[in-house]
């Protein structure tokens, strides 16, 4: 079967590879449909994400359909539409303890430790795959992966009603995570260098925008948020300064959520924590928030078609790549495709 391996940073190559064999752990098959090019995917192609190892079959927002099942399966049958979790853990750790497997201490993604789902098929087990609503397409429900990340990072920033959110950053990250936000607070402000970025999210609920490279944006923060400065601050941008900044823009006893993954160095301030009496908190991938998202698209609150810009087969992977390179407006989401 065919597969798309990054062999080392700047190198992709198709290449073919044993189809799997379902076993008494991966006991689910699944005929990949769907898979979409993420931030981390484009990282790892480039060198630039340091969870990674190499050689690997990246891919980890996957969507396909079950081909085959083992005998101890019980609530999937062959022909149901799935979504595999990217998230694997031990379940015996300190964090698995503690119900946050996706920090686990033995922690393997698919697409960044383990292989992903660039490929044709995949074997899993049952328990990571997700059953797809009926009115959403495969290629649209790749976005159910990114939304369940920009739910982890609302649970880690305990998001509420009363809270003035500040949101760094418009692109694909920020805009999954305004698309949870404003079900939970109505006062957002979206932060983000592209005043077309920053239009959509004025359209998608954001209450108020700054461009940063336009206005000032700790001026404006305080404008915004009646002198005192957001009570929840997150950060979709994930450059050198934007810690450092949405420290200096949070107010008193304020929630700072940082998703980046660089480790470059970065300035970071004691005395705005300290003085602030801040929480700093980290959100990664998602703690089996799969579930929250479908359960938001049954109910209707959450919509996700038409999220996705472009689609190329899995056989031109690499022109994908190049395309995401060129940063052209016109791209919001890129879904490889398997009807090759």
């Amino acid at each position: 079967m065919k597969a798309v391996r990054i062999v080392k940073p700047e190198q992709l190559e198709l290449i073919e590879v044993e189809k799997p064999v379902i076993n008494e752990k991966d006991n689910v098959l699944v005929r990949m449909t769907a898979a979409g090019i993420c931030g981390s995917d484009v990282g790892i192609y480039h060198g630039t994400n340091a969870a990674a190892t190499y050689p690997r079959i990246i891919g980890h927002e996957i969507v396909g359909v079950v081909d085959q099942v083992g005998p101890n399966v019980q609530n999937l049958k062959v022909g149901d539409r799935v979504i595999v979790n990217q998230v694997t853990s031990c379940g015996e750790c300190y964090p698995c303890r503690k119900g946050r497997g996706n920090v686990c201490d033995h922690l393997a993604v698919r697409g960044v430790h383990i292989d992903g789902g660039y490929r044709e098929f995949i074997a899993v087990p049952e328990s990571d795959c997700y059953i797809l609503p009926d009115q959403l397409s495969d290629v649209d429900a790749v976005m159910i992966e990114p939304t369940t990340i920009a739910i982890q990072s609302c649970t880690r920033a305990q998001l509420e009603q009363e809270d003035m959110l500040l949101l760094y950053g418009a692109g694909a990250l920020g805009s999954s995570i305004l698309r949870i936000a404003r079900q939970m607070c109505s006062h957002i402000i979206v932060a983000d260098i592209m005043d077309d970025k920053l239009a959509e999210a004025k359209a998608a609920g954001a209450k108020y925008t700054i461009n940063t490279q336009k206005e000032d944006f700790l001026e404006k923060v305080l404008e915004y948020t009646h002198g005192r400065g957001a009570t929840v601050s997150i950060d979709a941008a994930c450059v050198k300064d934007s810690l450092l900044n949405l420290l200096k823009a949070t107010g008193n006893a304020g929630r700072v959520i940082t998703m980046g993954f660089s480790t470059a160095p970065t300035e970071v301030n004691q005395f705005l924590i300290t003085s602030k009496e801040l929480d700093v908190r980290g959100s990664r991938l998602q703690n089996k928030m799969f579930g929250k998202a479908i359960e938001m698209i049954h109910a209707g609150t959450l919509n996700l078609s038409g999220s996705v810009s472009h689609t190329f087969p899995l056989t031109k992977a690499q022109e994908a790549f190049d395309f995401l390179d060129t940063r052209d407006p016109s791209i919001r989401k890129i879904v490889l495709t398997f009807d090759f």
